[in-house]
């Protein structure tokens, strides 16, 4: 089975360095027209199936990528963004100098804002939806596509390629409307080439 994981489009915040998580802010030009490129360059690639995150800048970078072709889009909240609690909307200047700076320097030691969400949280229910959307289904699926978040995705990466929260973002973090492929043969993943 391949796999696609692809991070949503810019959107307006993405453009102002705020924190987003669990806020659900539409894609901004920038966004849709990466989306509409990314379209173009997948429009050969017969999808399965289309997992998406339920927030509305994962959901629409879905549904431009698919474009008009009869692929089902399902929505799973395992895959919505990190919750950043009472810091979303902050600029990334702010959020960066206090006890938050580690997020992404030294993961291991990142401790969640009040009411956020920390990244090992995030890796249990990203693996728990692969494990069931995905691993279960290696028989009902030639290939999928799942369109969700920077933290979300890094979050399903870690379960794919056995990586700890110390090293959590592995590669880096996936630009806007980045796809990532994988195979996954019933006992392990591969990344490949997209």
């Amino acid at each position: 089975m391949e796999v696609y994981i692809v991070r949503h489009g810019q959107t307006v915040w993405n453009a102002e360095g705020r924190l987003q998580g669990n806020q659900d802010i539409q894609l901004n030009e920038n966004g849709k027209a990466a989306a509409r490129k990314l379209a173009e360059q997948l429009k050969d690639v017969d999808f399965d199936c289309v997992f998406s995150s339920p927030l509305v800048r994962a959901y629409e970078t879905a549904c431009i990528v698919c474009g008009n072709r009869d692929i089902p889009i399902i929505k799973d909240d395992r895959i919505r963004e990190i919750s950043f609690g009472d810091l979303e909307g902050v600029h990334n200047s702010e959020w960066q100098q206090g006890p938050y700076r580690f997020f992404f320097t030294d993961p291991g030691k990142y401790i969640p804002p009040k009411n956020g969400e920390s990244l090992s949280e995030v890796c249990e229910r990203t693996k728990e939806f692969l494990e069931e959307q995905v691993e279960a289904k290696v028989k009902e699926f030639n290939r999928i596509m799942i369109v969700a978040h920077g933290a979300a995705n890094k979050g399903m990466m870690c379960h794919i390629e056995g990586n700890s929260v110390d090293n959590y973002w592995g590669d880096g973090l996936q630009k806007n409307c980045e796809a990532t492929k994988f195979v996954y043969n019933g006992k392990k993943w591969e990344r490949m080439t997209c």
